[in-house]
């Protein structure tokens, strides 16, 4: 700011020198030409707005007038003159202008988690979602979580209506199993049957048992298996889900209406009423069998042992977010694989494969 007020002082200079060396007539109607141009030009405005290099130069000229003839010369009072110094004085120390307008905004971890929290609980709103990242330590206004979620297009105030049929059906999924069998045919073209029992809301898979005469004096045994193994699925489970072949019979289902499961009658010949297993089927098919000769029965046991526990603990689904069951409930946290060295494993004799972090 003082090299333009130096350069206006150096232009002004010799102007002040030309008025100086005039004779006293042209000096005197000079200044009765600017005095009636003066009064003109505050007929005209309200109010005289200076530059800073303009209020200098009036208050160093201000010293050479009286001061009982300043209000007829200036377009400003007195007054204005210490008051343009005093504003001067305090923008030296202001650092308003550097600063950034504004409050700080929400750091992009944070803005993801409170979309997270808004997504997985349609009932939470903009004033229950900061009571979660409170409790690490870390508070954020409720009004902060209202922008958020307005930016994402999400509702920051929820319905308070009956929920919608997507979640309604998410959290029924828990409680439900789904049965089916799935076929082999073996070298010697015999015909092996796999029990898999399948929970909807996990995706986990149980292998419950394999036979070549699936009738249903064997079907009851594996349902008893079932619900005595405390770690299997049945903890939780209200319905199962079956078609209509021959092998689940009256007493194959007393067992799990024994332990209060609902077994609800599905409508002949609709395998789309029972997708779960339809696709566990498929998947064994396009995965598993279509691609591997089974010797016998016990090649077969072994083979989808190992399969299930490949598909339990390291196969991606897409309904618990491209994670496996036994990693979906706890949600790993992002790293970058970029410095971690990666291990893979063959499963089954190299029809697949697993990835994961070599230790």
């Amino acid at each position: 700011m003082i090299f333009p007020v130096a350069c206006l002082l150096v232009r002004r200079l010799p102007g002040c020198l030309m008025v100086l060396a005039r004779g006293e007539v042209p000096k005197d109607a000079g200044l009765l030409v600017l005095r009636h141009e003066n009064a003109v030009l505050r007929r005209q405005i309200s109010r005289v707005r200076c530059q800073p290099g303009g209020r200098l130069w009036l208050s160093a000229l201000s010293r050479l007038i009286p001061r009982r003839r300043q209000g007829e010369v200036f377009a400003v009072t007195p007054a204005t003159l210490p008051a343009w110094h005093r504003r001067l004085a305090a923008r030296k120390g202001d650092s308003t202008s550097r600063r950034p307008p504004g409050r700080p905004s929400t750091a992009p971890g944070i803005r993801k988690l409170v979309i997270r929290m808004a997504t997985d609980n349609p009932t939470w709103g903009h004033r229950r979602v900061p009571g979660e990242p409170a409790k690490p330590g870390h508070p954020i206004a409720a009004s902060a979580v209202q922008q958020i979620l307005r930016d994402a297009g999400i509702d920051p105030a929820p319905r308070r209506a009956a929920p919608a049929w997507k979640h309604f059906l998410a959290t029924q999924a828990r409680g439900i199993l789904a049965a089916g069998f799935a076929h082999v045919d073996t070298v010697l073209l015999r015909r092996l049957c796999a029990l898999i029992i399948t929970g909807h809301g996990t995706r986990r898979a149980h292998l419950a048992g394999i036979t070549s005469n699936p009738g249903g004096a064997w079907t009851t045994q594996p349902a008893r298996n079932v619900l005595r193994d405390p770690g299997q699925l049945t903890a939780s489970a209200r319905f199962l889900i079956r078609d209509r072949a021959g092998q689940f019979t009256r007493s194959s289902g007393a067992v799990f209406t024994a332990q209060s499961i609902r077994i609800p009658a599905s409508p002949p010949r609709a395998p789309g009423a029972n997708t779960i297993c339809e696709t566990m089927t498929g998947t064994l098919r396009r995965e598993l069998s279509g691609r591997l000769l089974i010797a016998n029965e016990h090649h077969l046991r072994r083979v989808l042992t190992e399969y299930m526990a490949h598909y339990n603990t390291a196969r991606p689904h897409r309904a618990p977010g491209q994670l496996a069951p036994a990693q979906a409930p706890t949600r790993p946290l992002q790293i970058n694989l970029a410095g971690h060295r990666i291990r893979r494993k063959q499963i089954p004799g190299g029809l697949t494969h697993e990835y994961q972090i070599a230790a």
